[in-house]
């Protein structure tokens, strides 16, 4: 399930609970009812795709209320997706002969992170109240967790990533 439909199926049941106890309940003010319908609102639009952010000056590395493909982004440095999806295409990284580090911050948003089956990978995950779905079927929802490639060896070079999720989504894809 991805982050999209996660939220939106969230934003949806969230709308339809509150008509439901202000219908049951015979008490209708005017404002919990457009409150709900602005729930169910958004999350239709989440779930359909079609919710779009008015567009932000932001700076290469960050992404917000947009979306941005990272195809081979710049290892070293730091990346932000804050209410919008950021998708980070590794697949052809060169490590150099040394360790590279990136480190992705979610908040609010979905990140989607591609790897090479061939690189080695140390992933480690902070979460909370999040989705992060890792190569090898494992998920963290709120804590810490660490993925090792099969082929990670800490004395060769490899890739590691740092990824903070905060009330958001993100799914590490392996090819």
């Amino acid at each position: 399930m991805g982050p999209s439909l996660f939220w939106g199926l969230l934003l949806v049941v969230l709308g339809l609970s509150l008509i439901f106890r202000i219908v049951f309940n015979i008490d209708f003010p005017l404002f919990k009812i457009l409150i709900a319908f602005l729930f169910i609102f958004f999350g239709i639009k989440i779930l359909f795709g079609s919710f779009r952010s008015p567009v932000i000056e932001t700076k290469d590395n960050e992404v917000v209320f947009g979306e941005k493909r990272f195809q081979n982004p710049e290892t070293n440095r730091d990346y932000s997706v804050v209410f919008g999806k950021g998708v980070y295409d590794f697949r052809d990284i060169d490590l150099k002969g040394e360790k590279q580090r990136i480190k992705i911050s979610t908040v609010f948003g979905a990140t989607i992170v591609k790897i090479s089956n061939a690189t080695p990978v140390r992933i480690k995950v902070e979460s909370a109240f999040a989705g992060t779905e890792l190569p090898n079927g494992n998920s963290a929802v709120f804590g810490s967790t660490t993925y090792t490639s099969p082929n990670f060896n800490p004395d060769l070079p490899f890739l590691e990533i740092k990824l903070e999720v905060v009330f958001g989504g993100c799914e590490i894809r392996t090819y």
